[in-house]
């Protein structure tokens, strides 16, 4: 059962919310520091958001597909970042 308010699944706005965030801080990390892996983040949290905003707009069923690329790529952006850090570690 999701919770709902206004008729909008609290969880995936909220998520969706954080997502956001996290978008604009690595973004902004990487205006101020140039360095790659901030943004590589970001990014990949940003299309997490997308995914949650089908989600809100209620037509994951008609992207399920969509939404299951989206998240694996946003999942092997975090691990590329991860494997490019560990290699210069």
């Amino acid at each position: 059962m999701a919770l709902r308010y206004c008729g909008i699944d609290v969880f995936n706005f909220v998520n969706m919310t954080l997502c956001v965030l996290i978008l604009a801080v690595g973004c902004m990390d990487y205006m101020r520091t140039k360095i790659k892996t901030a943004f590589h983040i970001g990014v990949a949290f940003g299309l997490f958001a997308v995914a949650h905003v089908i989600s809100i707009f209620g037509i994951q069923g008609n992207f399920a597909a969509t939404i299951m690329l989206i998240k694996v790529f946003a999942y092997l952006i975090v691990l590329f970042t991860l494997w490019e850090m560990r290699s210069k570690g």
